[in-house]
């Protein structure tokens, strides 16, 4: 039995936002949404804030419009649960932002929201559309490969998640109980597993693309989840999470969502060895992640970029954001698990947050 999800796609306005992957050269658009888990016999209401592009907005297509249930939250609904508290999920985005932009405009100019006295959980995602331009650049290459467009990336990503933690390190609320990093997962993966236009200048060849967009993109994933473990951040590994199936596909012993996962205080080297070498066979396209060996879900939409998400969706864009309320979508979790947690992306990176959420606020 194979399952699959697909959110179809919406109608794009003229002044289309393309955001991501393709998309490189658009313009971005702010994509802003406040929603409360209303958990009923409860008085006590905390804040989840979340700074990012579209992959936190919940980007669906629409510029006007984006997932209610988006993953920060998603991991509102859990801390609901586990507080039995009222939480406001703050979603502060910019859909088609790069990394500067999601710190400078977010971030910075927007602080505010994670120096409310109610705030416990500050999230932020970043560099995905530094990496997925620079993707764009290589892929319009023709002549001799240029790969300092990667590089360039890696750098910037580099530079504005040290700057992100030490920034939110500095002005949110003293009393927040859990600062999280979300990293990349690749959208794209099996439609990169062909040769490039460029050649190399050493080879004289053409190379193939996945094999030098899988390790940039490890070597991102790796300073975000590094940059966490000094600064004092969690890392969410959106990578393993999407990429690996949840069942040992290769006979290792180790469940490979699992053994993906970025090692605490593991070297850069060590990570990018087991990413691209030793467990390469196991990595999948999340357009089919297999929560066994003979089921699989969508995480991603038809746009080949963004996460899968159920449910309806909230104003969020030309006409501005929303505030709004409403109750749990589900009364208890088996396991910290809600029956949806793998089905679709948006859900299993919510889930993917929630896992380091504290017992009490």
């Amino acid at each position: 039995m194979k399952m699959r999800f697909r959110t179809a796609i919406r109608t794009l306005l003229p002044i289309t936002l393309l955001a991501l992957g393709a998309e490189a050269a658009a313009s971005t658009l702010n994509q802003n949404v406040s929603w409360t888990i209303d958990r009923a016999g409860t008085t006590s209401k905390y804040r989840v804030v979340a700074y990012g592009d579209s992959i936190y907005a919940g980007y669906n297509g629409s510029t006007v419009n984006a997932a209610k249930y988006a993953a920060p939250t998603v991991d509102a609904e859990y801390m609901s649960a586990l507080w039995n508290a009222d939480i406001e999920s703050v979603r502060r985005t910019k859909s088609g932002a790069i990394a500067s932009d999601v710190y400078n405009n977010k971030i910075v100019a927007e602080r505010s929201y994670m120096q409310a006295s109610n705030t416990r959980v500050v999230t932020f995602e970043m560099c995905g559309n530094d990496g997925l331009q620079a993707r764009t650049a290589f892929k319009g290459q023709t002549g001799t490969c240029d790969y300092s467009v990667l590089t360039s990336a890696e750098n910037n990503c580099r530079a504005n998640v040290a700057a992100a933690m030490d920034y939110i390190n500095a002005n949110a609320y003293s009393g927040v109980k859990l600062k999280v990093v979300s990293n990349l997962h690749y959208p794209g993966y099996a439609a990169d597993n062909t040769q490039s236009s460029c050649k190399d200048a050493g080879t004289g060849a053409t190379v193939k693309m996945q094999d030098k967009f899988l390790p940039s993109i490890a070597r991102i994933n790796f300073l975000m989840c590094d940059f966490a473990r000094q600064k004092g951040f969690a890392c969410a590994d959106n990578f393993a999470q999407y990429m690996g199936a949840d069942y040992d596909s290769n006979g290792d012993g180790q469940i490979d969502s699992e053994a993906l996962r970025y090692v605490l205080g593991e070297s850069e080297a060590s990570y990018v060895t087991r990413i691209t070498s030793t467990l390469r066979s196991t990595i999948r396209d999340a357009n089919t992640h297999f929560v066994s060996s003979g089921s699989s879900y969508d995480y991603i939409q038809s746009d080949d970029t963004h996460p899968t998400y159920t449910g309806s969706t909230v104003t969020a864009g030309l006409f501005g954001g929303s505030t709004g309320t409403g109750a749990p979508r589900y009364s208890s979790f088996v396991s910290g698990k809600n029956p949806i947690w793998n089905q679709y992306g948006h859900e299993r990176m919510g889930w993917a947050i929630s896992t380091f959420n504290p017992a009490a606020p």
